[in-house]
């Protein structure tokens, strides 16, 4: 990813971007073979220190680096951007680089296929092991922690689902001019056999693009906000997974913790922590991607007629700063999963201190479908729950079970056995199992499902 967005992997691309002209311009014999030959010989011969040298004198990055380049290819280099804007040649790589980090080979997609294949590991490993689960984080009912995963790896997987259909949707700027008529082009090629849209399908196809229908200058910023926002969903998915995780892993809760290294370090004053930092990196990382919504949302809304430049300057760090962002989301995510530290006695410890209560709904049914009054056994289980709390709150074990089997306004319907399995937390977990392993078999099918490659990538040796 940091090879895909660095400055080196631009101007390579710039580069293949304008031979890919030439070569489709050759068709039309605006260009020849050998001039051709010439571009294609230089044009990974970028030299950043030549270009900035020429960009402090005229205050433009492609038109430097095109210089550059037209210097090295003495004999082709005269030919090069015959009736393009500089847009021509920046949106379409932008667009590419963009499809790339989300759909190439080892870019995100793959890292959140990854990511859900390590979830859909512990999904099928902890299907069936009954929690507490807790809503307005106060214990609510019994779940599973395969299926509190699950619902970790449902809104990730829809992230992914969704960054894939954006990518191959993404339509490019295309080779259309100035103000998007193609004017510029239409001229040139003007008693040809080739028709500027032939000439853009040439040039694009190479990098596996297609064309919006219309565009201005640019393509519409409002794609760069579709982009960001589709990352920055991941994030959230993400984040909220990692939250979840340091509620898990804090003091009161000791249900899970994240990996922890035998000399690792977890304060510089309190010798025992373990504090969960992957998780917490995860969030604040998260924050990033965001607010870079924002940011992108305002190009797309200011960016006015067929162009502005106010986008330029924050476009050169949001984009790949919240691709990279949501990478490194993706691989702490990773860590904290493969790693888990799962206290099993202590899920079972907050679920006998918990579970119990959930259970008192079964009792009242079972002893209402016998008979029983159940409004008046509302209030009896009402004032043993009570009861119970108090004990709690001593830091005692909870009584419920016990208070509930003694009472002979329930005893009178229910016996002390078929209390002991309607006040069993674990069996009350629903269909809890088997929708976790039903999801996890969903998950292990995506495998490379979305995959793509970038040719031009390959050829530069970043996909390999």
């Amino acid at each position: 990813m940091r090879a895909l967005f660095s400055e080196q992997t631009k101007r390579r691309m710039w580069r293949r971007l304008w031979l890919s002209l030439a070569r489709a311009q050759s068709k039309a014999g605006l260009v020849s073979e050998e001039e051709v030959a010439d571009l294609r010989r230089f044009v990974d011969a970028v030299d950043i220190e030549a270009a900035h040298k020429i960009e402090v004198e005229i205050g433009h990055d492609l038109m430097a680096e095109l210089r550059v380049y037209a210097s090295q290819a003495k004999l082709g280099g005269g030919k090069l951007h015959l009736g393009a804007t500089s847009m021509d040649v920046e949106d379409n790589v932008e667009i590419a680089r963009m499809k790339a980090a989300i759909a190439g080979r080892d870019m995100l997609a793959a890292n959140i296929r990854g990511l859900l294949a390590d979830l859909a590991e512990k999904i099928e490993k902890y299907a069936a092991l009954p929690c507490m689960a807790y809503t307005h984080l106060q214990a609510a009912e019994p779940s599973t922690l395969g299926f509190r995963m699950t619902l970790w790896a449902q809104d990730i997987a829809s992230d992914h689902e969704n960054l894939l259909r954006l990518a191959d949707w993404l339509p490019a700027k295309g080779l259309r001019g100035a103000v998007g008529t193609s004017a510029s082009y239409g001229a040139l090629l003007r008693g040809t056999k080739t028709t500027p849209e032939d000439l853009e399908r040439d040039v694009l196809n190479e990098f596996g693009l297609h064309a919006g229908a219309v565009s201005g200058q640019t393509y519409p910023r409002r794609l760069d906000y579709l982009v960001v926002s589709a990352l920055a969903a991941f994030a959230a998915s993400c984040a909220k997974l990692a939250f979840d995780f340091r509620i898990l892993a804090s003091s009161p809760f000791g249900e899970l913790g994240e990996p922890f290294g035998r000399k690792q370090v977890g304060s510089s004053a309190m010798p025992f922590k373990r504090n969960p930092i992957l998780s917490e990196r995860i969030g604040s990382l998260a924050r990033i991607v965001g607010a870079n919504v924002n940011v992108v949302w305002q190009n797309a809304a200011d960016n006015l007629l067929e162009r502005t430049l106010d986008d330029s300057a924050n476009r050169r760090t949001v984009i790949p700063e919240s691709f990279l962002a949501a990478d490194e989301i993706c691989s702490l995510a990773r860590k904290v999963i493969t790693g888990m530290r799962v206290d099993e006695r202590r899920i079972a410890m907050n679920l006998a201190s918990f579970g119990p209560f959930s259970a008192t709904e079964a009792v009242l049914m079972a002893a209402s479908a016998k008979g029983a009054d159940r409004q008046e056994l509302h209030e009896v289980m009402r004032e043993a729950s009570m009861q119970a709390w108090e004990s709690i709150e001593r830091g005692e074990e909870n009584p419920l079970r016990g208070i509930i089997a003694r009472d002979k306004r329930i005893r009178e319907y229910l016996d002390e056995k078929q209390i002991d399995a309607l006040m069993d937390p674990a069996s009350h977990t629903g269909s809890a199992a088997q929708r976790a392993r039903d999801f996890a078999k969903r998950l292990r099918a995506l495998d490379d499902q979305g995959a793509t490659t970038a040719p031009f990538l390959t050829e530069m040796g970043i996909e390999a």
